[in-house]
């Protein structure tokens, strides 16, 4: 009897502490927006059919706008793998304690993935707009359930670019 009334007694309070640890994982990567600064978060594949491929995927939280953002990329535990940042005429990448430097986040994308990313059609494709992007085909039939396809045809190596929003 008194062991039965311990294992409720602890039952009762791993159910009482389980939400409070759930807020303590997942408080880091909520980022609050400023009004007028838009925020996405969800799971981003980018493959390359290169010679050998490169593929690269996780976690990821978008913020900002074409001209000026941040992208933080996570692994699986929710740890930050890289901060890119960009404004006008620059872009850097941290990783860990090495920071790389680029003249653009074109320039910035192509060395990290491998393949420059389309950022200013990537916004638009995110609020479910169509937009061209050179040598890209967006699909977005699935935008309604937060998923995104896009792949790049031209120039040569193909690449494609896979989205999963969260929930909102």
């Amino acid at each position: 009897m008194k062991v039965q009334r311990r294992h409720l007694c602890l039952a009762a309070a791993g159910a009482a502490l389980l939400p409070m640890l759930s807020a303590c994982s997942t408080a880091a990567r909520q980022l609050e927006a400023a009004p007028g600064v838009t925020y996405w978060s969800g799971r981003m594949s980018v493959q390359v059919l290169d010679s050998p491929p490169q593929s690269t995927s996780g976690s990821f939280e978008l913020s900002g706008s074409p001209a000026s953002g941040e992208l933080v990329l996570l692994n699986p535990l929710g740890n930050i793998v890289a901060r890119v940042q960009w404004s006008p005429g620059q872009a850097s990448a941290q990783q860990g304690t090495q920071t790389r430097q680029a003249s653009s986040l074109d320039e910035l994308t192509q060395s990290l993935l491998g393949t420059s990313l389309p950022i200013a059609a990537l916004f638009d494709w995110l609020q479910g707009k169509p937009t061209a992007a050179a040598g890209w085909q967006a699909d977005l039939e699935a935008h309604s359930e937060g998923k995104i396809l896009a792949r790049r045809i031209d120039p040569r190596p193909e690449a494609s670019l896979r989205i999963v929003l969260d929930a909102r």
